[in-house]
């Protein structure tokens, strides 16, 4: 029962943690219409932040703040340099110039900091356990983390469902043609989605160097769940990203205790019955 519990709470981390990458790309998508392989590099640039800058500021939650802060405008200047030219263009120029970038984040990181595997310090006032049942215990900073991820995804969820702003991202989703007549500025609105969804990747890059490891390919692993969990809930929707994150997580948390074998595709197998079931996903946007 104690090992049942664990891996329900190391479920349910896992899950919260891939909703902020996937609500990112599937909004990035269902608004702007554009694929965005690149998305796992900006996971994989929250980690190395909280490696880089933690080392500098010796507390990981002013790393945060600041890469958070960084991150976002990172993806304005990039949103403005060169995803604003993907609009107009065919998915597969989109993927081509997102591989890229996949490319470049990847040289720069072994520029800058190299190919090593590094660690992050767990908070000094978090780095203990709390004990469960009789005998085994969990790291009170993963428990930390779901409640940090969750906190995240409920103010996203008032953002996109009771802000003027929110309103204006569903429109832009749903037709963005009469937002362009209404009068919004969908460039500015285009902009401040790229930089959010940017923003929710480094951030669960960040919150998570302490519970993993910060290593090269790491953006790579975590955007291929990432796709599934779009795929799964739905493309466009938050929402489904969030139910979808959390099948899947169960799904590859409890495969690697019961069938470790097959573990490695018991998401595709998730992915699978459910697009048999509802080929448009979960929910639509």
């Amino acid at each position: 029962m104690d090992l049942i519990l664990i891996q329900t709470l190391n479920a349910v981390q896992y899950g919260l943690l891939l909703f902020l990458v996937a609500s990112g790309l599937t909004l990035i998508f269902g608004v702007m219409g554009v694929i965005n392989l690149a998305h796992g590099s900006f996971y994989m640039m929250g980690a190395y932040l909280a490696f880089t800058l933690t080392s500098m500021t010796g507390n990981l939650f002013v790393t945060i703040v600041l890469g958070t802060i960084l991150s976002a405008l990172l993806g304005a200047v990039l949103e403005w340099a060169l995803y604003s030219h993907l609009y107009q263009r065919n998915h597969l120029q989109q993927v081509l110039l997102t591989y890229g970038l996949i490319l470049i984040f990847e040289e720069l990181r072994s520029l800058l900091v190299g190919d090593e595997v590094h660690a992050v310090k767990v908070p000094a006032w978090l780095d203990y356990s709390v004990p469960l049942g009789s005998v085994m215990t969990y790291p009170a900073y993963r428990l930390f983390t779901s409640g940090i991820c969750l906190a995240v995804a409920v103010g996203l969820y008032f953002l996109i469902q009771r802000t003027l702003i929110g309103a204006r991202i569903r429109a832009g989703a749903s037709n963005r043609a009469m937002v362009q007549v209404l009068g919004i500025n969908i460039d500015w609105l285009f902009r401040l989605v790229f930089s959010l969804g940017v923003a929710l990747a480094a951030f669960a890059g960040m919150i998570n160097a302490p519970s993993s490891t910060v290593s090269p390919g790491m953006g790579t692993q975590v955007l291929i769940v990432s796709f599934v969990v779009v795929i799964v809930g739905g493309i466009g929707s938050v929402w489904g990203a969030m139910l979808a994150s959390l099948l899947i997580a169960f799904a590859d948390t409890f495969g690697k205790v019961f069938i470790p074998d097959y573990s490695g595709i018991a998401i595709y197998v998730v992915m699978a019955g459910i697009l048999l079931w509802r080929p448009e996903g979960l929910f639509k946007s």
